[in-house]
């Protein structure tokens, strides 16, 4: 863990606060390293049942990356040598997640901000807060964030955004491909316990075999597809979980998940 990403308890879920401010909670390497350690200490651990991300303070969830000119005067460098770009290791680890990453966006999320939000699987969001991809604004384009932004939007949006580095409200009717559920910030973490506790009831095993073979699902082919998912069906019909869900339906009470 690093300064600049703090966890708390939240019930069953660990909240992650990029904790960094002055800066509207900005992406850089620590910050990416910490969050990184944030989730593998929630995978770890097995009372944890979901992962909530969230920034400091009101002004920004995440106000994209914190780009340092370099001495040529470049925004953004690579190791040649060594191209793992920080923000690639990170969206990669959320992608590999077997928890649900909720999103608590309490403040504008711009940039590779977004791109945190459009890798998560649910956004609770203050219906004030400002999205979108101001790269090209600066004569870049959100090259980082581009598979996810893929995966969320329609391409008609997703292209307004990129193009034009506009902003949208979380609570207008353009970020509802977005945003799950965006209200007023006096009522977001109220949503946002109402969402975890709904999310946190049911199988961990079936959310977490679920999450992988979405993962999966999603770069194959349909005919591909139908294989693989008939297989992970019979293979979570199987588990602990399943039984123990099938058991209480029948007896009617509610089922006692092991995550097993």
């Amino acid at each position: 863990m690093t300064d600049d990403v703090r966890t708390q308890r939240r019930g069953a879920a660990l909240e992650v606060t990029i904790h960094r401010e002055e800066r509207r909670n900005a992406l850089n390497e620590s910050v990416a390293t910490g969050l990184i350690s944030a989730l593998d200490r929630a995978e770890a651990d097995t009372e944890i049942r979901a992962v909530i991300l969230t920034g400091a303070g009101t002004r920004a969830f995440c106000a994209g990356g914190d780009l340092q000119p370099a001495a040529d005067g470049s925004p953004f460098t690579l190791d040649v040598a060594d191209p793992r770009h920080y923000v690639a290791r990170l969206l990669r680890r959320m992608d590999g997640c077997r928890l649900p990453l909720v999103a608590r966006v309490n403040g504008h999320a711009l940039g590779g901000g977004l791109g945190l939000v459009c890798a998560c699987d649910l956004v609770v969001a203050d219906e004030a807060a400002m999205l979108g991809t101001t790269e090209v604004r600066v004569g870049l384009f959100p090259m980082m964030i581009l598979p996810y932004l893929i995966r969320v939007m329609p391409h008609r949006l997703m292209m307004e955004l990129c193009l034009t580095g506009e902003l949208i409200r979380a609570g207008d009717e353009m970020a509802r491909p977005i945003v799950n559920y965006a209200v007023p910030a006096a009522e977001l973490d109220a949503k946002l316990d109402w969402l975890i506790d709904r999310v946190v009831g049911k199988s961990p095993t079936g959310i977490r075999l679920g999450k992988q073979a979405l993962a999966r699902i999603r770069e194959m082919p349909a005919d591909h597809a139908l294989e693989y998912a008939q297989f992970m069906l019979a293979t979570l019909a199987r588990t602990q979980d399943s039984k123990e869900g099938f058991a209480a339906f029948i007896e009617k009470r509610p089922p006692h998940w092991t995550g097993r």
